[in-house]
């Protein structure tokens, strides 16, 4: 590891393994990242017995040669969404495998969603969570969300109460919306009475039926059944009316739009957060830099696929198309949009209006992803590409790396904070490069490619479409709670 690195563990003097604590790390002249303070700059940083012992900020002499361009220290990343698929679908992912891919994309805590067989609608499932992470040896932090309904099936509430107790950090029906409005304003109330939120996959299911890809251009020329962008906004607008009219019951209710992908939509939130209403909102990596015309065979970033009037450029006419079309890891709910909608992402983010980037990793088997497009899964692996998705939005100066580290740090820490059940998990209180605590760090080198393949993914979910891809942006090691998390075996 470059800059001049030293890892030490308590049960070898080779290092330490994963799960044990890191003795000590001394890293020299690197680039620091604070979203907590707002600072960044050259820095050195020494972890003693699991603990950030020291964070000196360097000047002068000392940081000459130091830039954001080479390896960069920030805070351990923070998944708001995740599929973990255990318990059920451990063909797919485990909570092992997906914790060594959390960590391998720098996150060290990670909330996963209920949509497991059973769902996670009683404490039991959550206690089969934990005990598989227990079992695991990652240190990464596992959080979840409970049901909203009983098995997801959208009649009626879950056990609610009893998810609080256990520790839910929330509530969400993901993989589907809730399904009625009356049983969201249900859910609103009583959650709200719990300290906690309803997390929402914004679909109008009435509208989505056989769907396939984005309702537009790509779709027609592609032969494929449009999936049209009022199917999330017409959602967006029942959930926040529901929730306005829940609020004059229960004014604690609060309520999260997860994984929202078109320009209306994310208007319609800033409006309602210009508004007061308690509401906020996160985007993926996969919805800011890719677009619908991916499915056709493009592998331009979004950005590059605008047009001067901030329209679509035409990836047939531009001779964008260098890969097979259908790929069916492209195929994802909410699908790819526009690139005019991938840039009102990346706005939302910049004012945000989106508080936080989440990956909505999605891993599954090759049975279920190598059939016709419209009969895949929907679904991208993405927990380990998203810092170097996030990076080429940064080398395309159209996020700042600081802007970057706090959507996968402190964004999603501060919307768990907002929820008065949740705020004092370790996930909601620290964030930051701060001496004295458990050291929670993630060091990356941005000037070090590398190559996005099968056997370098460590989910078992290998449905990724940037496969045969370099980003840059190798994650060198990562620390959680003290623990040696991940270390890359070259570093």
């Amino acid at each position: 590891m470059s800059p001049r690195a030293k890892t030490t563990g308590a049960a070898s003097a080779a290092g330490p393994k994963v799960g044990e604590v890191v003795e000590r790390f001394e890293l020299e002249k690197a680039w620091l990242v604070d979203p907590v303070s707002g600072r960044e700059g050259p820095g050195e940083i020494v972890v003693r017995d699991g603990v950030l012992e020291s964070v000196v900020w360097l000047e002068g002499e000392e940081a000459q040669g130091v830039t954001d361009k080479g390896v960069v220290v920030g805070p351990g990343f923070f998944d708001l969404h995740a599929h973990f698929r255990e318990p059920g679908f451990e063909d797919a992912e485990t909570v092992a495998s997906g914790s060594a891919a959390a960590a391998h994309g720098g996150y060290t805590t990670v909330a996963v969603m209920p949509n497991t067989s059973p769902a996670l609608d009683d404490p039991g499932v959550l206690e089969r969570i934990r005990s598989a992470s227990r079992a695991s040896g990652s240190p990464v932090e596992i959080l979840a969300f409970g049901a909203v309904s009983a098995g997801r099936a959208g009649e009626q509430l879950s056990a609610m109460g009893e998810l609080a107790d256990a520790g839910v950090i929330g509530y969400s029906d993901d993989g589907a919306p809730v399904k009625t409005p009356k049983l969201l304003r249900s859910a609103l109330l009583y959650a709200g009475m719990l300290g906690l939120p309803v997390v929402e996959h914004a679909e109008d299911i009435e509208l989505t039926a056989a769907a396939e890809a984005h309702d537009g251009y790509v779709a027609s020329i592609l032969g494929l059944q449009g999936w049209p962008a009022a199917a999330e906004v017409n959602a967006v607008s029942r959930d926040l009316g529901v929730l306005a009219d829940a609020l004059a019951d229960e004014p604690r209710a609060r309520l999260h739009l997860t994984h929202l992908s078109t320009a209306a939509s994310l208007d319609l939130v800033r409006r309602a957060r210009a508004a007061g209403l308690p509401v906020t909102c996160d985007v993926t990596p996969h919805h800011l830099a890719l677009a619908d015309e991916w499915i056709a065979g493009s592998r331009r970033w979004s950005w590059e696929a605008l047009s001067a009037d901030g329209g679509s450029r035409d990836p047939w006419a531009d001779g964008a198309l260098t890969a097979w079309p259908y790929n069916t890891s492209l195929r994802v709910n909410p699908p790819l949009r526009t690139a005019a909608d991938a840039a009102a992402c990346l706005a939302a983010l910049l004012d945000g209006t989106a508080s936080a980037v989440v990956t909505d990793h999605a891993p599954h088997t090759v049975v279920d992803k190598e059939v016709e497009f419209g009969r895949a899964s929907n679904g991208i692996s993405g927990i380990e590409t998203a810092l170097g998705v996030l990076l080429a939005l940064v080398d395309a100066g159209k996020l700042s790396l600081a802007g970057a580290i706090a959507a996968l740090t402190t964004g999603p820490a501060a919307i768990v904070a907002g929820w008065p059940a949740a705020a004092a998990t370790p996930a909601a209180r620290k964030r930051g490069l701060t001496e004295g605590a458990p050291a929670d760090l993630v060091v990356f080198d941005r000037a070090d490619r590398w190559a996005v393949t099968e056997a370098s993914l460590l989910s078992k979910g290998k449905n990724s479409p940037l496969i045969g891809r370099e980003l840059s942006g190798r994650v060198l090691l990562t620390i959680a709670g003290g623990k040696l998390a991940y270390e890359d075996p070259q570093a």
